[in-house]
């Protein structure tokens, strides 16, 4: 206390002038009514500036819970399209008379793990069998085709991605349905090559590449990536094109698994039928 004291005597005219000051801003407020209003709005403006700077911290800090609502809701909406549902003929006499099944279904996860430096590359998302995830479903984000799940677990599953020297996927161009199968060169991860493409196609740069129903994994007219540039190697009959994939496979952090409902029959027939002709 005796320092505090010492302190306010030694700089007296100092205290006197800041209580002075203090005085005077009172008198101008309370008295003038313009000067009075300035100091109100530039006071609220100070809250409001520290209301704001609040409300986007908070907001920053709740991007994850608002990014799982939002997979979720897009989860939703994509169960929804029509795209997923498959037209089943009712009879053989009227063309048009038929009955639409739903096909595809989505479950939304989030990718908890990912490599895009290796031959072959992984992620593993946090939804599994208790979800209803099983072998060979397609996962896609929402900028394109992710890849093909391999294992699962009870409440995980590892998802082959298309940065694997084992994944073909049949993907055709979008503005004329030529097809050929997607690879993977092990160079870069933003690309991959769509190879055995027909020479009478007219393809040119930027032309968009979405998945073929000839997949058997993957529904129709998925987005794949664009033609960065393609070739005719010497004697080989076909194009190689090199496609830019829309979705950065390093970044990714919400993807959809896709259930098609029709796939273990599709497969069982098809099994059956190269039995035959196997004997």
């Amino acid at each position: 206390m005796k320092k505090l004291f010492a302190f306010i005597i030694k700089h007296n005219y100092v205290v006197v002038f800041l209580l002075m000051q203090v005085f005077c801003f009172t008198l101008m407020v309370n008295r003038s009514g313009y000067q009075g209003s300035k100091v109100l709005n530039s006071s609220n403006a100070v809250v409001a500036n520290v209301y704001q700077t609040t409300a986007n911290t908070k907001e920053y800090f709740s991007l994850k819970q608002q990014n799982s609502i939002l997979s979720s809701e897009n989860a939703m909406l994509r169960n929804l399209l029509k795209s997923n549902y498959a037209a089943i003929p009712l009879t053989v006499y009227k063309k048009n008379d038929t009955l639409y099944q739903q096909q595809y279904t989505y479950i939304s996860a989030k990718v908890v793990n990912t490599s895009v430096n290796k031959r072959r590359n992984y992620l593993t998302i946090n939804v599994g069998k208790n979800q209803g995830i099983e072998r060979d479903m397609a996962v896609i984000g929402s900028n394109g085709i992710v890849g093909i799940v391999t294992d699962v677990s009870e409440h995980f599953a590892s998802v082959m991605s298309l940065l694997h020297k084992d994944v073909r996927v049949n993907c055709q161009l979008k503005k004329d349905g030529s097809y050929g199968p997607l690879i993977w060169d092990g160079k870069d991860y933003e690309y991959c090559n769509l190879t055995d493409i027909p020479t009478h196609a007219k393809m040119k740069k930027g032309d968009t590449v979405i998945t073929s129903e000839l997949s058997g994994i993957f529904p129709e007219g998925i987005l794949v990536g664009f033609i960065d540039q393609f070739e005719r190697k010497q004697n080989e009959p076909f194009y190689t094109a090199k496609v830019k994939l829309s979705t950065d496979l390093k970044i990714v952090n919400f993807v959809y698994v896709i259930k098609n409902k029709f796939k273990a029959e599709r497969d069982s027939l098809e099994t059956a039928t190269q039995k035959q002709i196997d004997d």
